[in-house]
């Protein structure tokens, strides 16, 4: 491989790798162990990019590499340091293996059936009995109640359907900063689901991080336009993030998946 070849595929692992790095915290349910991994990642591909430059993008490369390193170590999670997350580590214990490092790749990530195939190195009919498997167990597993913070009120509406279609109940939608605050404290959420920019423009991470600090733990789903602007590496970062426009899909994966882990480190501004 030449060297032009060689900083081309390295600028293209760099761009993908905020997303990595958002599924890796996804997977493991820490921002600390997901970084190791994907540092562990991008070391194994200094060393070689052979498995990057024979992969159909860099892309699926990058993250098939992340399920060499991942897989070696044994595929495991963060370790327990409160009560949630060890109750979110005993759900984990339940699920089929691979079935929700499956389901992330296609409903985070957006990969497709082949693609994924490609990255775990499975059948495509394996990927789509592990992604329904890993559904179907999820939602099953964990119900409670939700609080959506959002000022568009057709997406808060298609929030609200596809979260009580699952099973949860849905404690109210605040468009503001201020009235996500009152909300929470009117009924205590299970699980918060906020968009970032609101209607008075104050923001969705303030009125988290306020919530947050008043309850401490709560699992939290972030959904914005902008996922790089806190895909940083710089900063504590949600574990679930959805981009704009999201999918039934997408949320759906995101909610069983945040309800299995607290990873809700205040956020910096």
């Amino acid at each position: 491989m030449s060297t032009t070849e060689t900083l081309d595929l390295s600028q293209a692992v760099a761009r993908e790798l905020p997303y990595l790095r958002r599924y890796a915290r996804a997977l493991t349910g820490s921002q600390d162990s997901g970084d190791r991994f994907a540092a562990a990642t991008l070391e194994s591909l200094l060393e070689d990019l052979s498995v990057v430059a024979t992969s159909q993008s860099p892309k699926i490369g990058l993250f098939h590499a992340f399920h060499l390193v991942w897989t070696s170590a044994g595929a495991p999670t963060a370790e327990a340091d409160d009560v949630i997350t060890a109750g979110a580590l005993s759900h984990m214990a339940k699920l089929t293996a691979n079935s929700r490092e499956a389901l992330l790749l296609h409903a985070i990530e957006g990969f497709s059936e082949g693609e994924i195939a490609e990255i775990m190195q499975v059948s495509e009919t394996e990927v789509k009995h592990l992604i329904e498997t890993a559904n179907r167990e999820m939602e099953a597993s964990v119900t409670g109640r939700v609080m959506v913070i959002e000022d568009e009120a057709i997406i808060a509406m298609d929030i609200v359907d596809i979260v009580t279609s699952i099973g949860h109940s849905v404690t109210g939608v605040a468009r503001t900063r201020d009235a996500a605050i009152a909300l929470a404290k009117k009924e205590r959420p299970d699980l918060i689901l906020s968009d970032i920019q609101l209607a008075d423009n104050s923001s969705g991470v303030d009125a988290v991080n306020a919530i947050l600090a008043d309850m401490g733990d709560v699992p939290v789903i972030f959904i914005t336009a902008f996922p790089e602007r806190l895909l940083t590496g710089d900063k504590p970062e949600p574990a679930f993030l959805i981009t704009k426009p999201f999918t039934e899909e997408q949320v759906r994966s995101a909610v069983s998946q945040a309800m299995f882990f607290s990873s809700t480190a205040t956020l910096g501004h």
